[in-house]
């Protein structure tokens, strides 16, 4: 597994496409990198997982930041940990995992204009009847949100299982 903490992706001559997902620790997220690796496998494309960690929302303690940045980092590392493992399992392939900090659709944005690349976003939309998310919800404002260059959105509904997600890929 692959990891890049800031800056662009690292250098490859895999020209394969690359498949996104947002790994987030929820489980409507591991249903989507369940079936993300299943499509990947069928498509011969690689999976790179996201991961963003938010700025805290204030700055006056900088040893309380600093502690809530390094348990943040910790909490992304465990978390792509599992999901690359969701894809392995999957695919046969270790996905590149990518830890990002700033605020979510900035950092999927400039991802995407980073790595020609990445051909899908794939995100798990919950099955909450308050939303889909607010990721999803922001993305739903059309395909200019995630910037100049438009990529397929496949969003994978939380509501549906592993089963489901194996007939369909």
């Amino acid at each position: 597994m692959t990891e890049e903490k800031a800056g662009g992706p690292p250098e490859t001559q895999d020209d394969r496409l690359k498949f996104l997902l947002i790994a987030h620790d929820c489980p409507e997220a591991r249903l989507a990198a369940y079936f993300t690796a299943r499509r990947a496998k069928r498509s011969n494309a690689r999976v790179a997982l996201l991961h963003v960690i938010e700025p805290p929302e204030f700055g006056h303690w900088a040893t309380v930041a600093d502690t809530m940045r390094e348990e943040a980092l910790e909490a992304a590392e465990a978390v792509l940990a599992e999901f690359a493992a969701i894809v392995a399992a999957e695919w046969g392939e270790q996905p590149e995992a990518i830890i990002r900090e700033g605020r979510m659709v900035d950092e999927i944005r400039k991802l995407i204009e980073e790595d020609p690349k990445i051909a899908i976003l794939f995100l798990g939309a919950s099955a909450d009847p308050d939303g889909p998310g607010p990721l999803v919800s922001a993305l739903a404002k059309g395909p200019s949100y995630l910037g100049a260059r438009p990529i397929p959105v496949t969003v994978v509904p939380g509501s549906l299982s592993r089963e489901d997600l194996r007939r369909i890929s």
